[in-house]
């Protein structure tokens, strides 16, 4: 497994082919993604093997949206399936890796460990300081590909989403998870005033 080398490969292509109208889930998400990915196995103690794997389903997680914004995991799977044999993966690491790709799809369905700790650094910023900053820019997003036009409508799916939303792993239980639950009230609030 050459994950320097398939890294390389990944970040080139999103760099080149992402929209610039993903202002959310462009190059920068997956850097920080990749980042708390990074925290959440020093703190949940994964071995270096397993976190290489991880670190890999991270870096092709979103990469299916340089076709589709509908179904982009399964795209992002199919384009690991077809790479990462060139990096010297094994086809039983190539379909753990799709595993946790599969997981990050809404509603997060993981698995297993690593399943959790991926669904967990992708919806990181639910409970960060720059939640509302972070939130800003997938608005705008959505408001490019036409999924939403209103601050309101925003607020509400904001509300919708997080009050379904819970972590996984007992580091973002413990370390996300309470700011999380100030912002749905802050919002909440905000929506109330509708």
């Amino acid at each position: 497994m050459n994950y320097h080398a398939a890294k390389a490969y990944i970040v080139d292509k999103l760099n080149r082919e992402l929209s610039p109208k993903l202002t959310y889930h462009g190059i920068h998400h997956t850097y920080d993604v990749l980042e708390v990915t990074k925290q959440l196995c020093d703190l949940e103690r994964i071995p270096v093997y397993e976190s290489m794997l991880l670190r890999t389903a991270v870096l092709f997680h979103d990469s299916g949206f340089i076709w589709t914004t509908s179904g982009h995991e399964s795209r992002g799977c199919d384009l690991a399936r077809e790479v990462l044999p060139k990096y010297d993966y094994s086809e039983e690491e190539i379909e753990r890796i799709c595993g946790m790709i599969m997981a990050t799809k809404i509603p997060q369905s993981p698995k297993n460990k690593l399943e959790e700790i991926i669904c967990d650094a992708d919806l990181d910023y639910l409970g960060r300081d720059d939640f509302y900053a972070i939130g800003e820019t997938l608005f705008e997003e959505l408001k490019a590909f036409g999924v939403l036009e209103t601050e309101e409508e925003w607020n509400k799916v904001q509300v919708n989403f997080i009050s379904n939303h819970s972590y996984f792993t007992s580091t973002n239980k413990l370390r996300r998870a309470p700011r999380e639950q100030f912002y749905l009230k802050e919002l909440k609030s905000i929506v109330a005033a509708y």
